[in-house]
């Protein structure tokens, strides 16, 4: 009867470090499945902010030209005066 009982003592042990190693294994998917998606969350917002710095860039850009114009335009109307026509 002492025999019974220490087998079945085992088999509860065998069987609770089982489910332990299972619930390890687990928590180490879900880990891994957490640091690739934060890596995925980190990724796209690195490309939302050079989409942004690009437009901001081109922006500034089309600004630019459009004051260099308008500068331009002002430089020949007055030359135009100067000249008197």
């Amino acid at each position: 009867m002492n025999e019974a009982r220490l087998v079945r003592m085992a088999e509860r042990e065998a069987a609770k470090r089982a489910r332990e190693a299972e619930l390890a294994e687990q928590a180490a998917r879900a880990a891994e499945l957490a640091a690739q998606a934060q890596r995925e969350a980190e990724e796209a917002e690195a490309l939302l902010a050079a989409q942004s710095a690009e437009r901001a860039i081109l922006l500034e850009a089309e600004q630019k030209a459009a004051r260099d114009s308008r500068y331009a335009a002002r430089k020949a109307a007055k030359k135009e005066r100067r000249r008197g026509y």
